[in-house]
């Protein structure tokens, strides 16, 4: 029996910090909703815009995959395991926290805010090694079709993650169409970044969000400047899960 629930980009948590502004898809710091903590091992999708000159100071995380997704500007990441960089619109970075990382996020710039997916997936190990790595994708790739980015055996080429779950970006306009099939023991979750889209027949705008379970495909049509990311996940709970901090 497949099962699916619309997540409208109204009903997301909201912080307000001057300098940053964040929608949570999911419980996050002083947003808490028992009705929205995970969806499988998928645990946090926060929509951020940080103010030119500003970011995130140093802090720590563990036992989380991590996924930053540009949409526009630059972010600037540096951690404790040396690695110092710029990502941009098209570059996607993956940090593995493992046993425990240290990094810091900011804004480079001293003019443009950059706004930006952060995406917490929960392990299907803990204590693992540290790791981090970036790509950058093409929007020719991803222009009228689901370009997998993230799975756990670097598929495509796509960067590896610790857990049963692969990640998907897409780009679409007018008549651009592109199906995907799952087993009926998954679930997906849809996430529109931005412009406008139908999913399975559903009308979605930028921060809405599509759940399906035990659904045998997604089919997505009719964008208009649509930027989606799609999870494709175990259906069974996640070996780890913990209450999100930021």
């Amino acid at each position: 029996m497949s099962t699916s629930q619309i997540r409208r980009a109204s009903d997301r948590g909201f912080a307000d910090h001057g300098w940053l502004k964040s929608f949570h898809s999911f419980s996050f710091a002083d947003y808490f909703d028992p009705k929205h903590v995970e969806f499988g091992p998928l645990r946090v999708i926060n929509e951020d815009r940080v103010q030119p000159g500003a970011g995130f100071g140093t802090h720590g995380h563990r036992d989380m995959e991590i996924i930053s997704y540009v949409l526009s500007g630059e972010l600037a990441h540096k951690d404790s395991m040396g690695h110092a960089s710029t990502i941009r619109p098209g570059d996607v970075q993956r940090m593995s926290a493992g046993t425990g990382v240290r990094h810091s996020e900011f804004n480079p710039s001293d003019a443009e805010p950059v706004h930006f997916l952060q995406i917490w997936l929960t392990p299907n190990a803990a204590d693992l090694a540290p790791r981090y790595e970036e790509k950058r994708f093409e929007f020719s790739e991803k222009r009228g079709r689901l370009r997998l980015i993230a799975s756990p055996d670097r598929a495509e080429g796509s960067l590896l993650i610790h857990q049963d779950a692969r990640v998907y970006a897409g780009l679409f306009d007018g008549e651009e169409r592109a199906v995907l099939e799952v087993g009926a023991d998954r679930r997906l979750y849809l996430h529109i970044a931005r412009g406008t889209i139908q999913a399975n027949g559903v009308a979605l705008e930028a921060g809405d969000a599509l759940k399906l379970s035990g659904a045998a495909s997604l089919t997505l049509s009719q964008g208009k400047g649509a930027e989606v990311l799609v999870f494709d996940l175990p259906g069974a709970e996640p070996a780890l899960t913990e209450r999100a901090r930021s």
